[in-house]
């Protein structure tokens, strides 16, 4: 059968089985998680095993059609969903997951690519397990402050460059994308977006710096492990002899960490304006903006507070591409096939992925969860897959109903601490499981294959991180969590 025939044939059945769906269920409340039943979330399955298997199947065929499959998934969910639940309510979805969501995500990511795309490290740096033990290390500690995502695109060529000659070198990467892309963003809000959503919520700014211990021993564990690691493929390389004379080491495109600041700049400023009065309802916490859509008594606010962050995301990477001399991005090697890469699959996974945070939403109470190593792995879980920062969202709102007396003051509610603890280290440290779980794994994965580094498939990918982070997970949660 021809893939054209198979999406045809999918397509017939999610909008019988949508329909049908859609009858049956519409009794059972307005909340859309409720309506959606639960095999509603079998595009976004496809779209994952899409990334996961076609790429082994066929890389070359995967390379130039993946835009087909990543609009097909979408399709396969929205034409059934736009059919039995009528257009308001599909084009609802579909313009708030994408305008609220999506674009402000890629945007980030296409401000953080170019920026850091003109800084480049110059000089002699040779890969060896100290060096890139250093690297991580430093990539770990400005995570927290300019973000994982910033963090991840500002070390990633330099860690590249400096093992260029190596031949073993893909778990260089897999362990950057555990520390530089993940668990080192856990000590600020601006680190990583669901600790980010949580200052919006009233966590204090600060409060996240008590993740320091937990963040502390996993750092501390995977350097270790990694030294020993990259020490073992090093013995088996053909270690180059060194040219006398070493070039020093010297930074080009310095003008591009104040382009840097004002992409944090206009992170942090948004949480900011985000509870001013003149942004935000201050009771209910709602931001103003411009009305796009309504529906009913919802409507798809576009919020000022996100026009300006944008605004000055998209000004700093314009100031970058003018200012940088190009012969820095050609020795960086920069091109625009990463974050092509990257918006393509995510705008199919934004928009299969909209059952799944729907029904997270609505029956995420229902879990039954009440001890904070239940929170940390179903956080973790689903982090691992979903957008980590609404599925913080929900395991906060739900952590905040248990009805905690004492603990930290949130809009939602009051959370006792070991529970925010759980939900924060969940969401931020096993986005690291798979290439999808964080902005910046599938990019820092793009931008490697890009420089000639075989990295593992999806799954491949997926048997590191069982067998490197699950086990130290299980140790977080016998010292931490119990």
């Amino acid at each position: 059968m021809s893939f054209k025939r198979v999406m045809v044939l999918l397509l017939l059945m999610f909008t019988s089985f949508f329909s049908l769906s859609g009858v049956a269920w519409a009794s059972e409340g307005s909340e859309l998680g409720y309506l959606l039943p639960l095999w509603s979330v079998l595009p976004f399955v496809g779209m994952l095993l899409s990334i996961a298997i076609w790429p082994l199947v066929n890389s070359h065929w995967w390379e130039h059609n993946m835009w087909k499959v990543s609009a097909f998934w979408s399709l396969v969910f929205f034409i059934p969903f736009l059919i039995a639940y009528g257009s308001r309510t599909a084009f609802f979805q579909a313009l708030e997951v994408y305008l609220l969501d999506y674009f402000p995500f890629i945007i980030l990511l296409f401000g953080l690519f170019v920026v850091s795309g003109g800084i480049i490290l110059r000089g002699t740096l040779q890969g060896k397990p100290a060096v890139n033990v250093l690297l991580l290390l430093v990539g770990t500690a400005l995570a927290s402050w300019i973000g994982t995502t910033g963090a991840s695109m500002l070390l990633i060529r330099p860690v590249i460059r400096a093992n260029e000659w190596r031949r073993y070198k893909a778990h260089i990467i897999i362990f950057f994308i555990f520390l530089v892309s993940n668990i080192g963003g856990s000590l600020t809000p601006v680190g990583d977006p669901p600790l980010f959503l949580g200052y919006l919520r009233g966590v204090p700014f600060f409060w996240t710096m008590k993740l320091i211990v937990p963040m502390g021993f996993n750092v501390i564990i995977l350097l270790a492990l990694y030294y020993f690691l990259d020490s073992y493929f090093y013995r088996k390389e053909d270690v180059p002899e060194l040219k006398a004379g070493r070039d020093p080491l010297r930074v080009e495109g310095l003008q591009n960490l104040i382009y840097l600041g004002i992409i944090v700049g206009a992170v942090i400023l948004s949480g900011i304006l985000a509870k001013n009065p003149a942004f935000a309802d201050q009771k209910t916490g709602a931001l103003y903006g411009i009305t796009l859509y309504r529906h009913g008594e919802e409507a798809v606010v576009l919020p000022y507070t996100n026009i300006i962050r944008d605004l000055a995301i998209l000004l700093a990477a314009f100031l970058s591409w003018k200012t940088t001399p190009m012969v820095i991005r050609k020795d960086n090697r920069f091109t625009w096939g990463p974050i092509k890469e990257v918006a393509t699959l995510f705008a199919g996974i934004f928009m299969t992925m909209i059952p799944a945070l729907a029904i997270l939403h609505a029956r995420g109470a229902e879990l039954g969860l009440t001890h904070p190593a239940q929170f940390f792995w179903a956080t973790g879980a689903l982090s691992s897959f979903l957008d980590n920062a609404p599925t913080y969202l929900v395991f906060l709102t739900t952590a905040t109903s248990l009805g905690a007396a004492t603990g930290v003051p949130t809009t939602l509610g009051i959370i006792a601490p070991k529970m925010l603890m759980a939900i924060s280290c969940g969401a931020v440290f096993m986005g690291a499981n798979t290439y999808i779980g964080n902005a910046p794994n599938f990019m820092v994965r793009s931008i490697a294959e890009e420089n000639a580094i075989r990295m593992p498939s999806f799954f491949g990918y997926m048997a590191w991180s069982v067998g490197i982070l699950i086990p130290l997970f299980i140790l977080n949660t016998l010292i931490f969590f119990r």
